[in-house]
């Protein structure tokens, strides 16, 4: 499997997509209006750089769970359903439950003070506010970690699918035409608008299980991708032209939130611009290097700690005024790769701890 070619840019679209996380949490942190962050800290009248997180929001989950479709059906190609169970569920249910106690209540906690949430908690009568803290930090720690929570679901799912479809699907999904690919659009929409959960909007079902469904049963297969690869340029301006004409029509709005996450102009940017990620970096990236490797190894690690290293500089710095609003943002992208290294180094270094934490297997002498 290490020396399958199509593994090279699935994992550089990992990494590479992770920095785009960074970026946008970055920039999120200090947008204007938004609950649990900093808020806005330039005398902007109009915070421009804020446009980032509109022209990546859309595509940047769909692409996470298109690759993770694709690498279900390679593992699976060569493992058991009983296997793929229990590698999931140690990869990403165990860091996404037991994690929360061993360590991602420390994001809580600052996710908590960055929203006073905190404060009011321990104005709470004795025991209720140590209850209570506890139960929203860890509760809040989730952060992040919501995508692998969502995929481990969506894992399970599929397995049942798969004990209905009897490998059909399949068969019938490597026979794509380049044409259909991009009718797909039409589904993906309509998926989107249901199983979406009220109040925290991030956990979308159906618009995610999608993506994971068609990354699994058509972009996994080589003719599928060979057949797309060639029409890449089509779909790179088709992803340019949704996301200038997202950005312009939403620009101040909540983008995260139904109706704009509901729209149609949101599920085609969405969907368009995934495909673009992926036939392109099939096409140009499908190399791997030292650099890339030593990425590809850490991603994990940088999706699951960086955004402990940007809510401390917010909370401890940002929110102080100690320093102009650019070395802010320069200092944050700096502790978020900090955070999202140094911690996962750390952790991994610890039996045990490591398998709560990260899912990490015992090693092996």
């Amino acid at each position: 499997m290490a020396e399958n070619k199509r593994i090279h840019y699935l994992d550089n679209i990992r990494w590479v997509i992770t920095i785009v996380v960074i970026l946008y949490h970055v920039f999120y942190m200090y947008a204007d209006g938004l609950v649990g962050t900093v808020g806005k800290i330039t005398n902007q009248n109009v915070p421009y750089q804020d446009g980032f997180q509109y022209a990546v929001y859309p595509w940047l989950m769909p692409i996470f769970f298109i690759v993770s479709g694709i690498s279900a059906k390679l593992y699976l190609d060569h493992h058991t359903a009983k296997e793929f169970a229990k590698d999931r569920t140690r990869r990403l249910l165990i860091p996404t439950t037991l994690g929360l106690i061993a360590f991602e209540f420390v994001q809580g906690i600052l996710n908590m003070q960055l929203s006073d949430a905190y404060e009011t908690m321990k104005a709470l009568p004795f025991p209720g506010n140590v209850i209570g803290v506890g139960i929203a930090a860890v509760l809040s720690g989730i952060g992040v970690l919501w995508y692998m929570q969502l995929l481990w679901l969506i894992c399970m799912i599929l397995l049942l699918i798969r004990v209905i479809e009897k490998g059909k699907l399949t068969k019938i999904g490597a026979k794509t035409p380049a044409w259909l690919v991009f009718l797909f659009v039409i589904p993906v929409w309509g998926a989107g608008l249901i199983l979406n959960t009220p109040i925290i909007v991030v956990y979308r079902l159906g618009f995610y299980l999608a993506f994971f469904l068609l990354g699994y049963y058509v972009f996994s297969s080589e003719e599928v991708m060979e057949r797309i690869k060639k029409v890449f340029p089509v779909f790179a301006a088709l992803a340019v032209a949704l996301g200038v004409a997202f950005v312009i029509v939403y620009f101040g709005q909540n983008y995260a939130d139904k109706p704009i996450n509901r729209g149609i102009l949101f599920a085609a940017y969405a969907y368009f611009g995934s495909l673009a990620i992926l036939t392109g970096f099939a096409k140009f990236f499908d190399f791997t290097n030292p650099f890339c490797s030593f990425m590809s190894r850490k991603s994990l690690g940088l999706y699951m700690f960086h955004y402990l290293g940007i809510s401390a500089v917010g909370l401890f710095l940002a929110k102080k005024g100690i320093f102009p609003p650019v070395i802010i943002y320069l200092l944050s992208l700096l502790a978020a790769f900090a955070t999202g290294f140094g911690v996962y180094a750390l952790i991994s270094l610890i039996p045990g701890y490591r398998w709560a934490v990260l899912g990490m297997k015992k090693q092996r002498k």
